[in-house]
C-alpha cells in the first residue's frame, strides 16, 4: 500500500473552499484528514494568513510520480495562482512523505526538504497521525523542537471541518 502525506494550504480567495475542494478531489484515496489550522505565512513575502490541513491518502498502485500528478491536478482544478516563490496562492498541495521513501529529482524531493521545520505541516500531521515520523525523527519530537513563536502562529480552527 502506498501511503502519502499531503499538506494543503490556501491564503487567496475562498481559503476554506479551496481546502474543501482539495479534500473532495482526493476523496478516492483519502483515509484521514487533519483539523484545519490558521497559520502565519512562511517565507520572505508579505502576505495574509493561510488555512492549512494535512491529508493522508492511500493507493496500492501509486508511486511518487502518481501522487505528484494528483497533487498538481488538484492545484490546477482550483486555478492555482502563485506569482512568486513563497508568495500567496489559491491552493498549494505539497507531498510531504510517501511511505518514508527517499526520492530526489528536479520535480520531486521526498520527504519534503523543509517539512521538519514547518509548524504548519507538522502540527496538522501530528493531529491526524500521532505516530508520524520523518527521517529526522518522530513528528511529535520535531514539534517539540520548534520555536514557541512558530507554534503560536498555528491556531486550530475548530469551526472549519473538512469532513
Amino acid at each position: 500500500m502506498s501511503v502519502a502525506v499531503l499538506s494543503i494550504g490556501s491564503n487567496l480567495g475562498d481559503r476554506f473552499g479551496h481546502l474543501r475542494a482539495a479534500a473532495r478531489l482526493m476523496r478516492d484515496w483519502v483515509i484521514a484528514v487533519s483539523p484545519v489550522y490558521e497559520t502565519a505565512p512562511w517565507g520572505p513575502v508579505r502576505q495574509g494568513p493561510y488555512l492549512n490541513a494535512v491529508l493522508i491518502a492511500a493507493d496500492p498502485g501509486a508511486g511518487p510520480r502518481d501522487w505528484l500528478s494528483r497533487a498538481q491536478a488538484v492545484e490546477q482544478a482550483e486555478h492555482r495562482v502563485r506569482e512568486r516563490r513563497w508568495g500567496p496562492r489559491t491552493l498549494d498541495v505539497d507531498l510531504i512523505d510517501i511511505d518514508g521513501a527517499r526520492h530526489n529529482d528536479p520535480q520531486l524531493t521526498l520527504p519534503h526538504p523543509r517539512a521538519a521545520q514547518r509548524a504548519f505541516v507538522l502540527v496538522p500531521w501530528l493531529a491526524v497521525d500521532p505516530r508520524a515520523t520523518l527521517p529526522s525523527g518522530p513528528v511529535a519530537a520535531l514539534v517539540d523542537q520548534l520555536p514557541p513563536a512558530q507554534l503560536q502562529s498555528v491556531q486550530l480552527r475548530a469551526d472549519l471541518v473538512l469532513v
